[in-house]
């Protein structure tokens, strides 16, 4: 209510109670006013009934939701059920216009005002996180691989005679296919093993740009968050490269949005060396639905550019997702859940190690990532190549999700294209293995629960695999 009509309220209820209630209405509206007035993550979470306060203010703005809107179109936010218009705090029209994912709506100015809203809020998250110097964002309602696509379709405009783009293997279909349905034809760079860690092979990276010729190029397509063995790529190195030879420089940054480490890399990359966009999924960080991710770089005139390539409007549910949640978070709640992640990282490490050895098994030594982990599983392939697998299938059925078994010599082939050792992101690992990740959100229970379910079974599949001669094997291991 605006204060003529707490004016009139008195008028039925005790003057003292009214002022009070004024006095409420106007704490939640000072929240909204410094929110609207910065641009931030408030520092402090809101209450829900803040942040529904506040929607249904947004919604009350968009024309569907007019007193006495007369709606003649065909796209005039109509919804049949009344359970999904409060799924979406009615806010129906979406984002952008049909040439722009950033444009405002003149039907639609509360849901306009969302979008602007969040994509303020999460570039000063990725500011806050690591990415100091970024200086645009937009949240779009795609998975990360299309919106990696999306960046390469923008970059086609721009170097029209590009053919190819360099890619750093990663064995993650959805990396591989973004850049084939973009219609380009990635180079693949094998990796090279360093002890234990899967690095970025830079000598090969250059080989492959004086031989194809730098203009052919569309890009170079980094990765940061990744599953061990294989370790973020040399982001500064690889951003030297693409100044040096006038290539653009995109980065898959999945789940690193969560590892200070992987935002450091960015940053430093984008400081002495060349970053023209990095890409971050929604649900991997923010714990929200899937189907959203930001893209974000350091040249607001590319981002901009990326967002008019989106074509038509956009579903705003991955805004208000993410939204929502860092308003209920706040900034201090959401660097708690880094911290945690960060200190779980540590003990899902010594209780994996412990666990390796009560089994024989070793704890690979990637020091490089940052949120993976992964445990040789020698003894247990020496048993049975069988079991290896049948780890796997074994963890699934007792609830352990996120886990994943990569025995040797696995072939996949992507869109035509045949990985050698596909999962282990090389032709031939020296073993295979399991990974297990300290992702956003894990407990320390999920931890305790993995390593006893995970003793169990090992010590299930020693006693009844028969021993055979086999070649060494791993396991990853990655708790999400």
């Amino acid at each position: 209510m605006n204060s003529q009509n707490f004016s009139l309220s008195e008028k039925l209820v005790s003057c003292s109670y009214v002022r009070q209630g004024l006095q409420a209405r106007r704490g939640h509206e000072q929240l909204v006013r410094v929110l609207l007035q910065q641009g931030k993550c408030p520092e402090e979470g809101w209450s829900e009934s803040t942040v529904e306060l506040f929607l249904n203010e947004l919604a009350v703005m968009d024309s569907n939701n007019f007193l006495g809107n007369c709606g003649v179109g065909e796209r005039e936010g109509r919804v049949a059920s009344g359970l999904v218009a409060r799924r979406h705090y009615r806010l129906i029209h979406g984002i952008g216009r049909s040439g722009d994912i950033a444009a405002v709506q003149p039907k639609a100015a509360g849901s306009s005002l969302l979008n602007k809203i969040t994509n303020s809020v999460v570039l000063d998250v990725l500011r806050f996180t690591g990415v100091r110097s970024v200086s645009s964002c937009f949240v779009v309602p795609m998975a990360t691989g299309m919106s990696l696509t999306l960046c390469f379709l923008t970059l086609r405009h721009r170097r029209p005679g590009a053919r190819y783009i360099l890619w750093p293997r990663i064995d993650q279909k959805s990396c591989f296919k973004s850049m084939l349905t973009a219609g380009f034809e990635p180079v693949v760079i094998e990796n090279v093993l360093e002890g234990d860690e899967l690095r970025t092979n830079l000598e090969e990276v250059e080989r492959k740009i004086e031989e194809l010729g730098a203009e052919n190029f569309l890009c170079v397509h980094s990765t940061t968050s990744c599953f061990a063995p294989r370790v973020p790529d040399r982001l500064e190195e690889l951003a030297v490269l693409c100044a040096k030879h006038d290539i653009p420089h995109i980065v898959n940054n999945a789940y690193g949005m969560q590892s200070s480490k992987c935002m450091h890399l960015i940053q430093q990359g984008a400081r002495v060396g060349r970053i023209d966009a990095f890409v971050q999924s929604l649900d991997k960080n923010f714990m929200v639905p899937v189907g959203g991710a930001i893209i974000a770089g350091f040249d607001e005139s590319f981002i901009t550019e990326i967002s008019k390539m989106y074509p038509g409007r956009a579903s705003a549910s991955p805004s208000l997702d993410v939204l929502i949640t860092l308003l209920t978070l706040g900034a201090n709640g959401y660097k708690k859940l880094l911290a945690e992640r960060k200190e779980l990282y540590g003990h899902l490490a010594q209780e994996l190690s412990a666990l390796a050895e009560r089994h024989g098994e070793r704890l690979l030594h990637t020091p490089h990532n940052p949120i993976s982990l992964a445990m040789s599983l020698t003894r247990l392939q020496t048993h049975s190549a069988a079991a290896v697998t049948q780890l796997g299938s074994m963890l699934f059925t007792r609830q352990v999700s996120g886990a994943r078994v990569v025995p040797l010599g696995v072939e996949q082939t992507v869109s035509g294209h045949t990985f050698r050792g596909f999962m282990s992101h090389t032709d031939a690992y020296p073993c295979p293995y399991l990974n297990a990740a300290s992702a956003i959100g894990i407990t320390r229970d999920d931890i305790t629960l993995c390593i006893k379910r995970l003793d169990k079974c090992l010590k299930s599949l020693s006693k009844e695999a028969p021993a055979e001669k086999s070649d060494v094997g791993y396991i990853e291991i990655i708790v999400s």
